[in-house]
């Protein structure tokens, strides 16, 4: 796995530094709409090559990412608000 693969580590991250590859191919599959059961975990698996775990994790750090809000607010911010509202349930 490459350095650019792994989210940049949080909110210190320095602005003028992209998102990597792996990291925008995250966000767009957030982006898309699955209508069925277990078809998110199969367009994980197949089009990124992460399990479903791994695939969680890697978005949950991108959440905390400046690099990845600048990139893709209206998704991180929705994502964020639906971290936030499971997190209160607890």
């Amino acid at each position: 796995m490459d350095a650019d693969d792994e989210p940049g580590g949080g909110p210190e991250q320095a602005p003028g530094r992209h998102l990597a590859r792996r990291e925008r191919d995250i966000l767009a599959l957030e982006r898309r709409g699955f209508t069925g059961p277990g078809l998110k975990e199969r367009a994980i698996r197949e089009e990124l090559g992460l399990s479903p775990v791994r695939y969680y994790q890697l978005l949950n750090a991108l959440l905390d990412d400046l690099r990845a809000l600048e990139h893709d607010p209206v998704t991180v911010n929705r994502l964020r608000r639906v971290r936030d509202a499971r997190r209160s349930e607890r």
